[in-house]
């Protein structure tokens, strides 16, 4: 437990970090799941339309710093790939 003023608020702080941190890690990952079901059922078109909003999610995540810029490319990368392997 916190003691001093400085490490309440610090713990504070870092709950509601983590809150919001966590809405857009699990839309991410409800995401991805969703689009890789579509891929699997052979789905493309339903796919195809999802990947703007997975590529949106993304960017966002990484410009808030719950991943790291190079992190979202890489998946960006893979998911579109995987896409047009499927076709």
């Amino acid at each position: 437990m916190p003691i001093t003023k400085s490490a309440k608020k610090s713990l504070r702080q870092s709950i509601r970090r983590k809150a919001g941190n966590l809405i857009y890690k699990n839309k991410l990952k409800n995401l991805i799941k969703e689009l890789r079901f579509f891929v699997s059922q052979k789905k493309i078109k339903e796919a195809k339309d999802l990947l703007p909003q997975v590529y949106k999610i993304l960017d966002k995540s990484a410009k808030v710093g719950v991943i790291k810029k190079n992190t979202a490319s890489r998946k960006k990368s893979r998911l579109a790939k995987l896409i047009a392997k499927s076709q």
